[in-house]
């Protein structure tokens, strides 16, 4: 299995934990001490609804974008950095909402290329 599958994979576990739907599609790339990790079909039928305003949108992006990027570092720190053999320095993380889109960068402590 190449090593950006088992990474999707934590991804994929997490994200249906946190929100109850996993992502359709994951697509990683690792690039020097980095993750980049970009998500297709995220959202729930609800959260789908809500966006249909903009208040509702907004709310579906905020939510979506501070916990995973709070959650994260706190619950799944130990899985992915063992499953990387580096420390998790940093984690950014956006959505496009209209379009079911969102990206999460990993920054690394080692340089993830080279394992």
């Amino acid at each position: 299995m190449r090593r950006e599958t088992g990474f999707n994979e934590i991804i994929r576990k997490v994200r249906k934990e946190l929100f109850g739907k996993g992502p359709e599609r994951i697509h990683t790339t690792f690039v020097d001490n980095m993750a980049i990790t970009i998500l297709y079909g995220n959202l729930t039928p609800s959260e789908k609804f809500l966006a249909q305003e903009a208040s509702g949108k907004e709310m579906v992006h905020a939510a979506r974008t501070k916990m995973v990027q709070k959650i994260y570092p706190v619950q799944f720190n130990k899985e992915l950095e063992d499953y990387m053999d580096s420390r998790l320095l940093h984690l950014f993380s956006d959505i496009k909402v209209e379009e079911d889109i969102a990206i999460s960068v990993f920054v690394f402590e080692d340089n993830i290329t080279a394992k």
